[in-house]
């Protein structure tokens, strides 16, 4: 192999490796969004009853 072979298989490695973490990183996004929204969702819910 050359090295401009090797050089481009871990330019290849690490784009992956790269990408895989960013798909991570979103649906983490995602799951905090959500409880963040159920969270807001519960207060009101809370601040309701104790109005009634």
């Amino acid at each position: 192999m050359t090295t401009k072979t090797v050089t481009v298989i871990a330019a290849l490695f690490a784009t992956a490796a790269a990408l895989s973490s960013c798909g991570n990183t979103i649906r983490g996004v995602g799951a905090d969004t959500a409880n963040a929204v159920d969270a807001t969702q519960d207060a009101g819910r809370n601040v309701e009853r104790a109005a009634n």
